[in-house]
This record gives C-alpha cells, structure tokens and sequence, in this order.
C-alpha cells in the first residue's frame, strides 16, 4: 500500500477565491490535474511529506503547522487497499509557484476547478474540499495496474470528519 498527500494552497485574488493545481508532467496521473502531493518517505509524517512534496514540485515554503488536514481518501483496486491519501489545505505559504520536471502549477478559481482533466473521483470531494469542509472516502476501482487506467466502480464518501487529533 502506498501512503501519500495532496495540498492545495488556497489564496483571494481581488474577490475571487484560486486554488494552485498543478498538471503532472510524469508519473502516475501524467497529464492530469491535482494538488501538489506525493508519496511519503520511510520516518516522514504525511504533514511533513505535504511541505516537502509542495516545494519540490511548484517552489511554495509551508511551515507544516499552517497545514489544515482536509481529507482522508483510501483508494482500492480490485479489493485490495492501494493508497491511503492525506489531503491539506492551506491559505499560508512563502514564494511564488514555479515549474518543475514533476509539475506545472496554475493558480485557478475554485469555481473554473478543470474537473474533466482530473481523477473522475476528485468530483466527488474536493468541492467539498475547497468549501472547507472535511471528508472521508473509499473510492474502488477495477482493472488492474495501473490505477490511473483502471475503471471508477464506486465510492463512500463521510463528511463533517474530524481531523482534530492529528493538527
């Protein structure tokens, strides 16, 4: 099982909420839009992976206690448990996003957020997501590896989750 993060750093803009998406250069997902976000190293927190994985792919400095954990998605393919997702949020960061070989970051408003260019589950809970909520999902797919070629079979999704212990 592949343990991993996601962040998207939120800002205002004149009025209009953006939120930095990034459209993966290489790697599962290539082609796609998410958050920045990666695989956790062995002794690294998913906090710590966030902050990492976000200044590796589009330069942004977070200080990990400024990170709001949002989501925790559990992806399956073919019944078995394939990656356990820490999603964050975040409207406090240093420095500009700036493109890298992994990632090319674009500031979007949440209401323009390219759905058909992501991950057929991230409509499911990132608008909840980017509303401020919190959520809790299983999301099945079948077909095989890769996952990003397997089919969307079904989902849970809880919202309202608290994250609390884990700030």
């Amino acid at each position: 099982m592949i343990e991993a993060t996601l962040c998207f750093p939120r800002r205002d803009v004149d009025g209009t909420e953006e939120v930095l998406l990034i459209e993966k250069r290489r790697g599962l997902g290539e082609g796609w839009y998410n958050g920045p976000g990666g695989k956790l190293e062995a002794g690294e927190t998913p906090r710590e992976c966030a902050v990492r994985e976000t200044r590796e792919e589009v330069g942004l400095e977070i200080d990990p206690a400024d990170l709001e954990k949002a989501a925790e998605l559990d992806f399956r393919l073919d019944g078995e448990r394939h990656t356990l997702c820490h999603v964050f949020r975040t409207r406090t960061f240093a420095g500009e996003p700036r493109p890298s070989p992994e990632a090319r970051p674009e500031w979007v408003a949440v209401e323009a957020v390219p759905y058909d260019r992501m991950w057929e589950d991230d409509r499911l809970w990132l608008p909840a997501v980017l509303a401020g909520e919190t959520v809790a999902g299983e999301f099945r797919f079948v077909g095989g590896e890769p996952l990003d070629e397997a089919d969307f079979a079904d989902h849970a999704l809880e919202r309202g989750v608290s994250f609390a212990d884990e700030r």
